[in-house]
């Protein structure tokens, strides 16, 4: 059996630039989205993060958007399987696994009418 990964979410480049503030992914379709490391870590997927089982998948993309977010820093990153990225951040917090179909979702370019 073989398995066709979407090249809309499936990842072909990752930075992280902890100076700026960015973690950047390019995608299969050449498509490169532009994180803020604080929505990020504000969107992180966990049950702790969520508020518990009844808020998984429940996201705030307008965390992107903060003016004059905390400085946040990832320490590290490990992709899990071919479906999720495992972010350590600077706090020691590292249980949030990130689909990379979640994090497509998530694209701060798909939630610019909060931008405000």
């Amino acid at each position: 059996m073989y398995v066709f990964m979407e090249p809309s979410t499936t990842p072909a480049g990752l930075e992280i630039d902890n100076e700026n503030q960015k973690m950047l992914i390019e995608w299969g379709d050449g498509h490169l989205s532009v994180y803020p490391l604080y929505g990020l870590r504000k969107n992180c997927p966990c049950v702790v993060c969520r508020g518990g089982h009844s808020q998984m998948n429940k996201f705030e993309p307008e965390a992107f958007f903060e003016k004059d977010p905390a400085r946040m820093e990832i320490t590290s990153v490990k992709q899990i399987g071919n479906h999720a990225l495992q972010i350590t951040w600077h706090d020691g917090h590292d249980t949030g696994m990130y689909r990379w179909s979640t994090l497509r979702e998530l694209d701060p370019e798909n939630h610019k009418e909060l931008d405000q």
